[in-house]
């Protein structure tokens, strides 16, 4: 099985930088394999179709916007099992 893909979409701010560790963290808690990108052009991210950031992103399908996240909903949507 490959890598998982995730990817945490933001410009930087505080609020994209609190979710993308949170991301780090849940990933390995449960050790599971996974490629952690940021995305934080602008452009990238409105071709996406995402308006709010931050927003999540797991082997190419948005899961989340506009929100951070907490670690057991990161678990949840790592699991399958939001």
């Amino acid at each position: 099985m490959s890598a998982m893909k995730i990817e945490v979409l933001g410009t930087g701010c505080p609020k994209c930088k609190a979710l993308e560790q949170t991301v780090r963290e849940v990933v390995e808690e449960l050790g599971v394999e996974a490629e952690i990108t940021k995305v934080s052009a602008i452009e990238d991210i409105v071709a996406r179709g995402v308006m709010m950031t931050p927003a999540l992103a797991i082997d190419g399908e948005i899961r989340s916007s506009g929100r951070v996240l907490s670690p057991h909903d990161v678990r949840a949507l790592l699991s399958g099992k939001e």
